[in-house]
């Protein structure tokens, strides 16, 4: 049995299911709301190319690498963004989340902490990883700080890691949680979903 199943992670208002091409239309309409790829520091799909993004992603999760999830809205069974499991090594039980984006009318909603937490729950008390890690661009000051409110650490800066789309040179921030820190991390995020949105900590 491979390390990395097809699963469906539920959590309030939120599901998280297999990544596949009936999530395309749904998926397109997400992208719009915000003209999200117009984003330079960040790789996300424009509209006409997302039967072909998504095939991207199951074909990796073909090769054992990937196990990508489209993110539904529970009330309206509508995807309103991606996420995945991503470079996934069995043999030391190390993954990354990544490659992920909502639609512009969630973000700033509990919707990214209830994600994470179903991720972070599954790759610890059942794939039983050792460490879990979070990469992002220098510039994606939004995506860092939405990291570091996981109660994930920086690791590190890969200076001149990847040749993006516009010809620049990404600098990439690399942080991760490992299994010592999951209970605590686990106890934040619980903590976070509990208080209304924009409350003083």
């Amino acid at each position: 049995m491979a390390w990395l199943e097809p699963v469906t992670l539920r959590g309030p208002g939120v599901r998280l299911e297999p990544l596949a091409q009936r999530h395309t239309h749904d998926l397109e309409e997400a992208v719009r709301d915000g003209e999200l790829w117009t984003l330079w520091y960040t790789t996300v799909p424009r509209p006409e190319n997302m039967k072909s993004e998504i095939d991207r992603r199951l074909g990796l999760q073909a090769d054992g690498s990937m196990l990508p999830f489209a993110v539904l809205n529970d009330a309206t069974s509508k995807a309103v963004g991606m996420t995945t499991f991503m470079h996934a090594d069995a043999a030391n039980r190390h993954l990354e989340i990544g490659s992920t984006w909502y639609r512009r009318s969630v973000h700033r909603t509990h919707l990214n902490t209830q994600c994470k937490l179903l991720l972070l729950t599954h790759a610890f008390d059942t794939l039983d990883c050792i460490a879990v890690e979070f990469r992002t661009h220098f510039f994606n000051h939004a995506s860092r700080r939405a990291i570091e409110r996981l109660g994930a650490k920086l690791d590190g800066i890969l200076r001149n890691h990847q040749r993006i789309s516009d010809g620049t040179l990404r600098d990439t921030c690399v942080y991760s949680i490992i299994a010592s820190e999951w209970p605590a991390v686990r106890s934040n995020l619980n903590w976070q979903l509990q208080r209304p949105r924009g409350a003083a900590p």
